[in-house]
């Protein structure tokens, strides 16, 4: 069971990285998959402290939600004072090159 749970995480983790590093115009995909990753890494200490019968593994997966709530409130600031200054969300447009 432990198996399956590791390798579920461990494909939420990379299709989150490869959104990371495939999309590099939008910054919204990006923080989504920033998230998917740090989600899919607390899962998995959430997984391996029930398996081990220990609970630093929920209390360190409850530090990663909490930065993960503190990356998205920035990186939401951010998208919004960026599309109020450029009036688009796009890192890489068409404007910028001309």
């Amino acid at each position: 069971m432990l198996i399956f749970q590791i390798s579920i995480n461990s494909l939420l983790f990379f299709i989150g990285f490869i959104g990371v590093i495939t999309n590099y115009k939008s910054i919204l995909i990006t923080l989504m998959g920033l998230e998917l990753m740090l989600l899919s890494s607390s899962l998995n200490f959430i997984f391996f402290s029930i398996y081990l019968n220990d609970m630093y593994g929920q209390i360190f997966s409850i530090f990663i939600l909490t930065l993960a709530a503190c990356e998205a409130a920035i990186g939401l600031a951010v998208l919004i004072v960026s599309f109020k200054n450029l009036g688009r969300i796009k890192i890489d447009s068409e404007e910028e090159k001309r």
